[in-house]
């Protein structure tokens, strides 16, 4: 039996997880467990680079564990874990920050974009933040690794750095390649359809746990297009918010756009965004009700991360001593 190909990611539970986490990321890793080895990880780490509340980020961290579960990530078939209870992730980026040059770390796009976001906190983390993003990927050895378009510079960066590791140690790593889903790729935020879905726009941001009332009423709210056309048509250019909200919409129903423009032609926005509101409300009903009983069970999600941080941890522990070794460093 052929053996299966690695698979890795996480998300920041710097906040709840929202409708564009999962359309671009989640959705899609549920359907990867018979087809490779996958680990999906809360990256708690990456998340205290900005002030973190101790006892929020706690619960996020829980909730987004029980939200994975519940977005069908079945805990048998996929190591779900805490990024902080795998020291490895810590101790292997200390090592990569030594073989990462400070030029390639000044060109990180996102640098720059948190830098000016968070002017009384620019510290030595978020600079170095992709080096760890490195090693979370390097310590599981993948061969993918399903990112967003933003993500994929760190990506490129993780393969420069592995490559130029293994110039000088021979092949430690193996080089990653990047994974971006066709469809459902990237979310835009609905009353900012030029930017990516958000949380730090909670209006245009719909959360996987927000009430139907709420989704329904950001739907309606939701920016189409400044022309009097009032068309159902698929046009990125110029006509952003529709075409995000048809995005939506064949995301969660499976429809092309085809499809779509021939459902709503002649009805116009009125019809078209409580419709789109609606089918997101159905698809987000049973990922908030499963959240919702798994996060009342805590001995439950206590034996998924324990469990999930001690597979993670026996194999990324191999990858780290052989790192160590070929450094340098003297073996326990």
């Amino acid at each position: 039996m052929e053996e299966k190909k690695i698979m890795l990611s996480g998300i920041q539970p710097s906040g709840d997880l929202h409708l564009g986490n999962y359309l671009g990321a989640i959705k899609n890793w549920a359907d990867r467990a018979q087809e490779f080895d996958c680990y999906y990880f809360m990256a708690d780490l990456h998340t205290i680079t900005v002030r973190q509340n101790p006892a929020d980020l706690r619960r996020r961290s829980m909730q987004q564990l029980a939200a994975y579960i519940a977005c069908g990530l079945d805990p048998e078939k996929n190591t779900l874990f805490l990024q902080s209870m795998v020291p490895q992730h810590a101790q292997l980026s200390w090592v990569l920050s030594c073989y990462t040059q400070f030029g390639e770390l000044s060109r990180m796009t996102q640098f720059k974009d948190k830098s000016a976001k968070h002017k009384d906190n620019i510290n030595a983390g978020l600079f170095t933040y992709p080096v760890l993003m490195a090693a979370d990927i390097l310590l599981y050895q993948p061969h993918y690794v399903p990112v967003g378009a933003d993500q994929k510079q760190h990506v490129e960066l993780t393969r420069d750095i592995a490559q130029r590791f293994n110039s000088i140690y021979g092949d430690v790593f193996r080089v990653p390649e990047p994974y971006i889903p066709k469809a459902g790729a990237r979310i835009y935020g609905l009353t900012t359809p030029g930017d990516k879905m958000s949380k730090s726009i909670p209006e245009g941001c719909v959360f996987l746990m927000d009430d139907p009332a709420v989704i329904a009423r950001k739907f309606k709210r939701a920016v189409t297009d400044s022309d009097r056309e009032n068309c159902v048509r698929y046009d990125p250019e110029n006509k952003p918010g529709v075409a995000n909200l048809m995005n939506i919409y064949a995301s969660v129903t499976g429809k092309t756009f085809e499809e779509i423009e021939k459902e709503f032609e002649g009805q116009g926005y009125g019809v078209f965004k409580p419709a789109v509101g609606e089918a997101v409300i159905e698809t987000l009903r049973p990922i908030r009700e499963e959240t919702d009983r798994l996060i009342k069970d805590k001995a439950y999600l206590e034996s998924v991360y324990k469990e999930g941080a001690a597979r993670a941890s026996y194999i990324a522990s191999k990858t780290l001593r052989k790192v160590y070794k070929k450094v340098g460093f003297v073996q326990i």
